[in-house]
């Protein structure tokens, strides 16, 4: 195994072998698709719950009290954060997870903040493998929390097994949810801050945007509207209590294998096209000269151009 056996510390439960896994597939170092190899048929026992929402939301606190409902319950939890401004680093290497310091230092539980760009496989390829160390390494939850209500939201949030979209009230969040299609792919909406004057309309507003979407594609499970606080943890044992309801109603109807299947054939086809893209912009930095001066003095035209590099690669 590559690495003097990072493979089977891993699969041990080692954390130092988790991270440094992580680390090599976040720089895409060579050994990475042999460990992944390694370790991909030790996966998928896990819970995989995805958070998304805009900043500011309290996704942070939401999710700090529910890791403690399930370590209460003896479960080990592993947490990957996309994006370099999340609530978990904010763009800092250490600093700002003093806010999650009882977790943190919980060697039940396992943090890792990812950066949004750069790593092959897009957005949600580096995050998913990230994720599946993690449930090789024995997490019994694995939580993806992304933020910001984009398509890139849409791609991490939806490898989960139930996807929870959090929004605050006062703030037009359902609107812009609407729009960028997370709504279509949300189980579980919370609206956080319960204590807002305006948290009893939010719910009410998102809860007409579903109904009118249910009656055109109606489904055995309507999304529910949940309310809760984050700073005291009022709301958060109903949401564990609706996730794991939500985890039963896709057994029950055969949509958890059909979820699964479709994110990770997501995956594959999502690696697939970003290294594609990847040769493709390597292959054209070292034509550009001739090729592309071919394009400016209207000798070639761009889709010919691209077509020949794209027959090339």
């Amino acid at each position: 195994m590559p690495d003097n056996g990072l493979v089977e510390r891993l699969l041990s439960g080692d954390r130092r072998a988790l991270a440094r896994t992580i680390s090599k597939i976040e720089r895409e170092d060579p050994e990475a698709a042999e460990i992944v190899a390694g370790i991909y048929p030790h996966t998928g026992d896990s819970v995989t719950i995805g958070f998304t929402g805009p900043p500011g939301v309290g996704k942070s606190s939401i999710i700090a009290k529910l890791i403690r409902f399930y370590r209460e319950e003896d479960k080990r939890v592993g947490v990957v954060s996309v994006d370099p401004s999340s609530p978990f680093s904010k763009g800092a290497i250490l600093g700002d997870r003093i806010r999650l310091t009882d977790h943190f230092l919980d060697p039940g539980v396992f943090i890792r903040s990812m950066g949004s760009r750069g790593h092959l496989g897009g957005l949600a390829g580096g995050s998913r493998l990230a994720a599946l160390a993690m449930e090789a390494a024995g997490m019994d939850v694995v939580l993806y929390e992304t933020v910001g209500v984009g398509q890139g939201e849409v791609e991490v949030a939806s490898a989960a097994d139930t996807v929870v979209l959090c929004l605050q009230p006062g703030a037009g969040d359902s609107v812009q949810a609407l729009k960028a299609g997370v709504m279509e792919i949300a189980d579980v909406f919370v609206i956080n801050k319960a204590d807002h004057p305006k948290a009893k309309g939010a719910a009410s507003e998102v809860r007409s945007i579903l109904e009118i979407g249910h009656e055109l594609d109606p489904d055995p499970w309507f999304p529910p509207v949940l309310m809760t606080r984050g700073d005291n943890g009022g709301g958060i044992e109903e949401l564990k209590e609706t996730i794991e309801k939500h985890r039963s109603h896709l057994k029950d109807s055969g949509k958890l294998e059909k979820r699964r299947r479709a994110s990770m054939r997501d995956l594959v086809v999502s690696w697939a096209t970003n290294r594609l893209e990847k040769e493709m912009r390597e292959r054209l930095g070292r034509e550009d000269t001739d090729l592309m001066e071919k394009v400016y003095s209207r000798e070639l035209d761009p889709i010919s151009a691209s077509q020949r590099i794209f027959d090339e690669v």
